[in-house]
This record gives C-alpha cells, sequence and structure tokens, in this order.
C-alpha cells in the first residue's frame, strides 16, 4: 500500500478516534444518560462505518481512480481499527482508571432501561429477573469488558468493511 493511502487512512482513523473520544468524554462529563439510549450506539456505528468508508473512497482518488479490493479493504480497516481502539482506550481510562464509579452508575441506568424495555414487550417477571441478575455479574466498562467489546465490535466492522470494500474497489483497465 502507498504511503499516501496509508497516511491517510490513518489521518481519519486518528480524527475518528477523536472524535468518538470526545463523545465518550461529553457522555461521562454532561450526559451519562446517553449510553442507555438505544440510537446511541447506531449512531456511533454508522459514523464508524461511514469513516471507513470515506477512507476507502479516498484512498482510490489518491490512487488515480482505481483501487484493488486488498487496498480499499486495508485502508477501511486501519481507519475504523485506529479510531476504535483510541476510543477505547479513553473509555478504559475514564471507566477504569479514574472513575470506576461512574461506570457503575452508568451500569445501573443500562439495567433500568433494559428492564423498562423488558416491561414495554411483555417479557414474563421470572425472565427479566434473570436479565437483570446477568447483567449486575458483567461490568459493561471493565478493562476485559471493553477488551472483549472491542474485539466483537472489530469483527462486525470487518464484515461490514468486506462488502464496502467490494463496492468501493475499482480495477484499471487492460487496455
Amino acid at each position: 500500500m502507498e504511503k499516501s493511502v496509508k497516511s491517510n487512512a490513518i489521518t481519519l482513523g486518528i480524527i475518528l478516534g477523536v472524535i468518538l473520544s470526545l463523545v465518550t468524554v461529553i457522555g461521562y462529563t454532561v450526559y451519562q444518560g446517553m449510553y442507555s439510549n438505544w440510537w446511541f450506539g447506531i449512531l456511533l456505528f454508522i459514523m464508524t462505518v461511514t469513516f471507513g468508508i470515506v477512507s476507502s473512497v479516498k484512498s482510490r482518488k489518491l490512487l488515480g481512480g482505481f483501487i484493488e479490493f486488498k487496498t480499499a479493504f486495508t485502508s477501511y480497516l486501519l481507519t475504523v481499527a485506529l479510531g476504535t481502539i483510541i476510543a477505547t482506550i479513553v473509555s478504559i481510562l475514564i471507566y477504569v482508571v479514574i472513575d470506576p464509579e461512574a461506570a457503575e452508575s452508568i451500569n445501573q441506568r443500562i439495567i433500568e432501561t433494559s428492564v423498562g424495555f423488558m416491561e414495554k414487550f411483555g417479557a414474563p417477571e421470572a425472565e427479566i429477573e434473570k436479565a437483570v441478575a446477568k447483567m449486575e455479574e458483567t461490568n459493561q466498562f471493565g478493562f476485559i469488558s471493553q477488551i472483549k467489546s472491542w474485539f466483537w465490535s472489530i469483527l462486525f466492522y470487518i464484515i461490514i468493511g468486506l462488502l464496502a470494500s467490494l463496492a468501493v474497489k475499482k480495477k484499471e483497465p487492460l487496455y
């Protein structure tokens, strides 16, 4: 992969990481309730995928309008992986090192929101209690949980990236 393509992917990955980190810091300092909103995760997912696709498209432009699948995918993955790992490190610093009590508070809000959804959809009380017990066992903001979450999200982003790279790739004509 050319230096300019790598540089493009790294730059966009750092920008994505800064934006996701700012969202984490804002969530921590201003409105911790945003972590319990279902749309919040979807919004971050869409933003992350968009950055990855933009990285691939910009790389194609840098290469004169043509890009191989491998290069498009590498550009996408480098951007997404770098951006999300930066945000994960910031989240670990905030919720594991600096203020673990905030993580407990957010986990409690998430449990309350989940119970509300389950009640709204008519889940039996026994199932709700079982789900609450399982959620209380797990600290979603713990170090291991965040690392696991990052790996699972990267796997999902890889699948999306493979599809996006198929759409972005453009072979140079043979003649």
